[in-house]
Order: C-alpha cells, then structure tokens, then sequence
C-alpha cells in the first residue's frame, strides 16, 4: 500500500505566532513530526505550507516541500479536507499515486513511528475506510456532564444510570486526539476523513497532548523533559 504523510502547517497561527516551528525542547513543532514519520513505512512525507519560512525550516528536517500551497487554503476557515486533496491532486499532476494518505498535525508532536505504523497495518488489516487516533475521555465521560439551564444543573438523556455512577461502570468513550488520520485517498477525494466505516487506534494520554497554547506549549515543554523516550 501506497500511503502519503502529509503534514498541514499553514503560516498565519493567530493563538501562538509561528506555533508550528516555535521550539519545543529543543526541536522546531513540526521537527517532531518529522522525527516519527520520516522512518516510518509511510511512502512519501510531504509539507503542505503557505509560508516560505515554514518549508525551509521543513526541507532543514528533510520533508520535501513539493509546493507552496495557495493562500485560499491557508485561511483561518480553510478545511483540513481541502487541504488533504489539493495535496493529492497536486502530486497526481506529476504522475505518484497513492492509495491513502495520513495527515500528521505538528500540533500533537509526541506520536511516534510506532503509531504511525500500526494505523497503516490497522487499515489494511480492516479493509476499513479510515483509520483515526483516539484517547480514552476517562473522567471526563459525558454520562458525567450536565446542561446548564438558568443556572441549574440539568442531566442530558445520556446521563449515568445513577448519582455518582463511577467510572468503571461506565462503557469506555473516546475522543479524537488529532495525532493520525488515515483514509484512503478515494475517500478523501469524496470529501471525508471517515468514510464508510472507521477504525480507532487508541493512543495514551502522554502521547496526545495537543498543542493549541501557550500553557499548552509549557505543559508539552514539561513531559518532553520528563520523558526523554516521547
């Protein structure tokens, strides 16, 4: 199987200014990506950039940087499913096909090769359309959460079978982590990250930290120098 990595990092960051090559521990936000993807058995790595300072600092981490991408697509309401097809269609204009094609965000930067791989064997292994990374919501179970109406607590249809209701009685929930979405290109070019059918692969908490702020720069600054391994 052909699979493409593409890492989206557009130049016009308005929480944290040049978030995706601000560094982190040492290593520019997008290097990270590159370090687990780039040994990886993903077929190509490619950058999908707006900006000419991001892809010199992706072609120093050896991502090639096949084109600039246009400014309608690097918009604060651009799609991350544009994006995906205009990368492909860009590389099927110069004859390389592919029969999926995984968007690594920089923005969770402690995935690994690891991941990576085992999302690829997972599609294949479940002929699915899709395969997409997930952490277990644990505490944060929505059978625990509550409207608010008028400044009362008002429990969803979902709610637990009884007050207080602990968590291991409740059935595991997840929720995307952002790190890894696989789809078959068809799928992508159809306008779905999804399809049909969609296989989770379960990711631990350490390794889902997305990066969206400040404090969240400090907390990912804090477990990279934690754990030397992330």
């Amino acid at each position: 199987m052909r699979v493409l990595g593409v890492i989206p990092a557009r130049g016009g960051s308005k929480g944290v200014k040049d978030k995706n090559i601000r560094l982190l521990h040492g290593k520019p936000l997008l290097g990270w990506t590159a370090r687990a993807a780039l040994p990886s058995d993903l077929t190509d790595l490619i950058l999908s950039t707006d900006s000419e300072q991001i892809a010199s600092v992706g072609r120093e981490w050896k991502i090639e940087v096949p084109f600039i991408r246009p400014p309608e697509l690097a918009a604060d309401d651009s799609k991350s499913i544009d994006v995906m097809q205009h990368a492909l269609t860009a590389l099927q204009s110069q004859g390389r096909r592919y029969d999926a094609v995984m968007m690594l965000q920089p923005t969770t930067p402690f995935r690994n090769t690891n991941d990576i791989n085992a999302c690829i064997a997972l599609l294949q292994e479940t002929q699915a359309d899709s395969v997409i990374s997930v952490e277990e919501v644990e505490a944060y179970h929505p059978a625990r959460m509550k409207f608010m109406e008028r400044g009362f607590l008002v429990d969803p249809p979902f709610q637990e079978t009884y007050e207080n209701q602990p968590r291991q009685e409740l059935a595991p929930m997840f929720i995307r982590n952002g790190a890894i979405y696989l789809t078959l290109s068809s799928v992508i070019m159809y306008g779905s990250f999804k399809g049909r059918r969609c296989a989770g692969y379960v990711m631990p908490h350490s390794r889902s930290v997305n990066i969206d702020s400040l404090e969240d720069f400090e907390y990912a600054e804090w477990l990279a120098r934690r754990n030397e391994n992330l």
